[in-house]
C-alpha cells in the first residue's frame, strides 16, 4: 500500500514575518480578501496592506463575524466574489481561518493562512470545522487541499492572551495520542484517502508531544510576559506545524469526538477548542485503557500550563447522568473520529470514561493542593 503526507505548500515563521507576506501572496495572487476579526485586523492590517501594496497585490479587508458557519462562509464568498478576489487571506484565530479556508475552497482560489493566535492546529490542515450559528459543531468540510502558504508572526503571538497558547496545547497534546490510536487501530485516516501515513507522520507526533512537556511552562510565562523566547518559537511550531501535520496524516481519535460532544453543552460553549481537547485527551486515555502513567503523565501537564484536568474546569459543574449521556451521544455519532478507536465503542462506554476521567481530575487537583 502506498504512503503519503498532506503538508502546506510554505510554512513560515518568525517575528516581524508578517512584513513578507506581500512577497509570499504575490506569487499566487494579484487580488487579495483578507478576512480576520476586528482585534487581528487592528493588530496587523496595516503591515498586510502596505506589504500587499509593495508587490501591486490589490486588497480589501472584511472582518470576520465571529462563527464559521455556513451563512458566514456564504457571506464572505460572495465579498470575495464581488471584489474579484483570486487569493484569500484567513487571518486571526480557529474560527476566522477555518472560514477564509472554506471561502477558498468555494473560489476555488489559493488561501494563505496568517494565524495571530496559536489556540489549534487549524492553520497547517486541509479541513474546515463548520459550527451551527449559535456555535455548536455540524460538521467538517474537507478541502482540496492544504494552504498554500501559512505564515505565522510569533511577535504577534506573543501579543495575544497566553490562554490561547495554553489552548493551542491543548489542542497538540491529542496529536500523538490519537495517532496512536490510529496506528494501533490501523483504521483509514479520511484526510488522506485511506491511504497510510510515513514514518514522518510518527516522528512528527512523538516530537510534537516531547516539544509540548519540554518548552510548554517556560512558553506559557513568556508570552504573559509579552516576549518571545525559543521557547515560544518551538511551542508556536509544536502547536501550528508538528501539530498539524501529524494530526491531520496520523488522524483524530476520541479526544476531538469527545470534544464535539461538549460543545452541545451550554456551560462549556465559550471555553476553548483546545480546553475542551485536552479532558477529551484524558477521557480517551481512560476509555482506551491505558497505562495509570500514562494519565499521570498527562494530568502532569495539564496542570503545569493550566490546561482543564475535570468538567468543573470546563464550567461543567455537577452535570446530571442525562447531560453526561448527551455528550457522550454526540461523541458516538456516525461518522466521529472515536470510531478509528481499535473496538467497537458505544456511548454508555463514553459516559463512563468521561465521569471516571473527570473523578480522576477532581482527585488530582486535591493530591496538589
Amino acid at each position: 500500500m502506498s504512503r503519503m503526507l498532506l503538508a502546506p505548500g510554505r510554512y513560515v515563521q518568525g517575528a516581524g514575518a508578517i512584513r513578507e507576506i506581500g512577497l509570499h501572496t504575490s506569487r499566487i495572487g494579484t487580488s487579495a480578501l483578507v478576512i480576520g476579526g476586528k482585534t487581528a485586523l487592528s493588530l496587523c492590517g496595516t503591515d498586510i496592506f502596505d506589504s500587499l501594496a509593495e508587490k501591486d497585490v490589490a486588497c480589501h479587508q472584511e472582518s470576520f463575524q465571529g462563527v464559521s458557519s455556513q451563512l458566514e462562509i456564504r457571506r464572505l464568498t460572495g465579498i470575495a466574489a464581488a471584489h474579484r478576489a483570486d487569493v484569500i487571506i484567513a487571518l486571526g484565530g480557529g474560527a476566522a481561518i477555518d472560514a477564509g479556508k472554506a471561502v477558498s475552497h468555494e473560489m476555488n482560489v489559493p488561501v494563505i493562512v496568517v494565524p495571530t493566535v496559536i489556540s489549534t492546529d487549524a492553520p497547517c490542515s486541509a479541513l474546515s470545522v463548520i459550527y451551527s450559528e449559535t456555535g455548536t459543531f455540524e460538521r467538517y468540510l474537507f478541502l482540496r487541499k492544504n494552504p498554500d502558504c501559512v505564515l505565522v508572526d510569533t511577535s504577534l503571538v506573543a501579543r495575544s492572551p497566553a490562554k490561547f497558547i495554553v489552548a493551542g496545547m491543548g489542542d497538540a497534546l491529542a496529536t500523538y495520542w490519537e495517532s496512536d490510536t490510529c496506528f494501533r487501530s490501523g483504521k483509514p485516516n479520511s484526510l488522506t484517502g485511506g491511504v497510510s501515513p510515513t514514518l514522518a507522520t510518527r516522528a512528527l507526533a512523538r516530537l510534537c508531544y516531547e516539544t509540548l512537556r519540554e518548552a510548554g511552562l517556560q512558553a506559557k510565562q513568556a508570552v504573559e510576559l509579552q516576549v518571545v523566547t525559543p521557547a515560544v518559537e518551538s511551542i508556536v511550531e509544536a502547536n501550528t506545524l508538528l501539530s498539524g501535520l501529524s494530526s491531520e496524516n496520523g488522524g483524530h481519535a476520541a479526544a476531538h469526538s469527545i470534544h464535539n460532544g461538549l460543545t452541545t453543552l451550554k456551560s462549556a460553549m465559550h471555553k476553548l477548542h483546545g480546553e475542551k481537547v485536552a479532558f477529551g485527551v484524558l477521557a480517551q486515555l481512560v476509555l482506551e485503557g491505558r497505562p495509570a502513567r500514562d494519565i499521570t503523565e498527562v494530568q502532569d501537564f495539564c496542570f503545569s500550563v493550566g490546561l482543564p484536568l475535570c468538567l468543573e474546569d470546563l464550567d461543567i459543574v455537577d452535570p446530571t447522568p442525562e447531560e453526561i449521556s448527551q455528550v457522550a451521544a454526540a461523541a458516538v455519532a456516525e461518522g466521529e473520529t472515536i470510531h478509528a478507536t481499535w473496538f467497537t465503542v458505544t456511548s454508555d462506554m463514553v459516559a463512563a470514561a468521561i465521569r471516571t476521567a473527570d473523578a480522576l481530575g477532581m482527585r488530582y487537583k486535591l493530591s496538589v493542593n
